[in-house]
């Protein structure tokens, strides 16, 4: 069973979160290791390394290496801003 990597801007994304929210996603990212293809994700445009899922008003882009599932970002689901962060860390 695959191992989670948190990058340090998704940890600290993670430890600004309300408790409940959170929880939702830390829940959803120890499914990620269980399952890191579940149904509901789906890969990236244009990046086929890295997939993308939603936890309740969030969205996480990971990508798994070996036995690793590296969680890049985690950002807010409604709007566009989750992409350009992950974009900008990219460069």
């Amino acid at each position: 069973m695959p191992s989670p990597s948190l990058s340090a801007d998704a940890r600290d994304f993670i430890m600004k979160m309300q408790p409940k929210h959170a929880r939702q996603v830390l829940l959803k990212l120890l499914d990620l290791c269980a399952n890191p293809h579940p149904p509901d994700s789906a890969q990236l445009r244009g990046d086929t390394a890295y997939r993308r899922i939603d936890v309740g008003e969030y969205r996480v882009i990971y990508k798994v290496q070996g036995e690793v599932v590296k969680i890049h970002t985690i950002g807010n689901r409604n709007d566009d801003e989750v992409y350009k962060a992950f974009q900008r860390k990219q460069k």
